[in-house]
């Protein structure tokens, strides 16, 4: 019997082996990553600045044109009434206020009014969908009241339903 002699694994290496793969650098490591997060960082604020810039000016630009519709449409009926034409001003009345008024019943009702003799119209209110209306009477007495609005269903225009207070 002849014994083999066994196998000794040699002993781990020691402190200073290279290990068989480079290691990442360390070096600058922290600088990159700094670098890399301010540039994300500013092209996120540039988009997203952008956005907020353009959502103003999308807003200004659609309460302008809401503003300058009103002006119109409250301009014309309010005109009508301060040249007491109560018939033309009843047809630019909205369909349910002359429905819960008849041209006669509302003839009579502006007839008893104080007539004005200058108006300035403010800017819409689109939660209570109305408009400030300031009347000047020739005594250079003033009042402000307001055009109650609806919107037209079909074409999406403004129209007037009420000056009242």
């Amino acid at each position: 019997m002849s014994t083999a002699p066994h196998y000794v694994p040699p002993p781990p290496p020691g402190p200073g082996v290279h290990p068989p793969f480079p290691a990442p650098p360390v070096e600058g490591r922290g600088r990159r990553v700094g670098v890399s997060l301010g540039i994300t960082g500013g092209v996120l604020l540039l988009v997203c600045g952008g956005g907020a810039a353009a959502v103003a000016g999308l807003t200004a630009a659609m309460d302008d044109a809401l503003n300058e519709q009103v002006d119109v449409v409250v301009g014309r009926y309010v005109q009508a009434v301060q040249n007491r034409d109560f018939a033309r001003s009843y047809d630019l009345l909205c369909p349910a206020a002359q429905r819960a008024e008849s041209e006669s019943a509302y003839t009579s009702r502006l007839s008893a009014t104080e007539p004005f003799s200058a108006y300035q119209i403010g800017d819409l209110d689109l939660v209570y969908a109305s408009v400030p209306v300031q009347l000047t009477y020739p005594d250079g007495r003033t009042e402000t009241v307001e055009a109650e609005l609806s919107q037209n269903t079909s074409t999406g225009a403004f129209e007037v339903c009420d000056l009242g207070e």
